[in-house]
């Protein structure tokens, strides 16, 4: 269903999952419309810069030598396959990184609130929202999502400032985020940067269990409905 809501000042933190230049430049791990999505987290962190939200960064880091992964894939040199800590592609995309002393965390897993005090430091500081924007939508941003509501959080999920390897990935990626984000909503870049300068804006909300039953023919209409 669509309802409106309004966040309290003080109660709202910006996450910003895994933006970093593999996905761009990594043929392996493009993102599709990866410019696009840049483009909206920029809105977004200036919506939430201008109205004193706090900004907190993730980068996905591979240490093999560190974790345990038996089954981890990986390349011909046997390094991670993916964001393997020696990779200058690891790196947060320029136009979306931190400023101004703005938190970069490492995570050594899809979720960041798995493991380590990031959920806990942010539930001390008084946070109750979490608005939730990055990459892959159906790995890293779900994981991260399904953790926040948890451990008790409230997800603002901005669907356009998130994508995957394709529109297929990442649509049906939101719809199963959106049939189970308890508590949260959903929306796009513009209602979140309303949301943040304190507006009212109607979102969607899941109401039941799993209303959204959709298939391949429905899947790309029901996105946009959110």
């Amino acid at each position: 269903m669509k309802a409106p809501i309004s966040l309290k000042r003080g109660t709202v933190a910006a996450v910003f999952i895994d933006l970093q230049e593999e996905h761009r430049q990594d043929q392996r791990y493009l993102v599709e419309g990866f410019a696009g999505i840049l483009a909206n987290v920029q809105r977004l962190q200036a919506a939430a810069r201008q109205n004193h939200v706090p900004l907190y960064h993730w980068a996905y880091i591979v240490d093999l030598d560190k974790q345990d992964r038996p089954f981890h894939p990986l390349g011909a040199d046997g390094k991670s396959a993916f964001s393997d800590k020696s990779d200058p592609l690891t790196e947060i995309c320029h136009e979306v990184a931190p400023v101004n002393g703005e938190p970069l965390l490492i995570k050594a897993e899809a979720s960041a609130f798995r493991s380590g005090p990031a959920a806990r430091d942010l539930k001390s500081a008084g946070f109750e929202w979490l608005v939730v924007a990055g990459v892959w939508t159906e790995a890293c941003i779900d994981a991260t999502v399904k953790d926040a509501v948890a451990k008790g959080f409230r997800v603002l999920l901005v669907k356009d400032a998130c994508g995957s390897g394709s529109a297929a990935m990442h649509q049906t990626g939101i719809l199963n985020l959106a049939n189970r984000l308890y508590g949260g909503a959903v929306t796009d870049t513009d209602g979140a940067c309303r949301l943040l300068a304190g507006e009212s804006v109607t979102v969607w909300q899941v109401e039941g269990s799993v209303p959204l039953r959709f298939s391949f023919a429905n899947a790309a209409e029901l996105y946009a409905d959110l």
